[in-house]
């Protein structure tokens, strides 16, 4: 972890915008598959997982709008249960699709989730 070491009279003051969070965003993401409809998200991070995450909707049936530090998701035409396996191995996170679309559709196909050589 960095950290900064001020020294002198003066008082540090300023403002930082934080980032959103990988591991509160990926359960998020997934979890818009049971709200069956439209869901807006605000300052999820433009990464690597995230963008995988949005594939995964595309790919069963869903829409995903980006706009600023907006992304609305809209779940309501999502018409499979199967998540490809090239966009499954894209990361291990992808498992957690699992639960959602166990949870709306009683069924779930998937193979088992990539990047991990564990």
């Amino acid at each position: 972890m960095s950290e900064y070491i001020i020294t002198g009279g003066k008082r540090a003051e300023g403002e930082i915008e934080i980032s959103g969070s990988k591991n509160a965003s990926l359960p998020i993401i997934a979890a818009t598959i049971l709200n069956g409809g439209t869901t807006t998200l605000y300052n999820v991070p433009d990464i690597h997982d995230t963008q995988m995450m949005f594939e995964i909707l595309k790919k069963i049936g869903g829409k995903v709008n980006k706009k600023a530090n907006k992304v609305i998701i809209d779940t309501s035409k999502i018409n499979k249960y199967e998540i490809p396996e090239e966009l499954m191995r894209q990361m291990r996170s992808s498992v957690i699709f699992a639960g959602a679309l166990i949870g709306k559709y009683k069924e779930a196909v998937f193979s088992y989730p990539g990047d991990c050589d564990i």
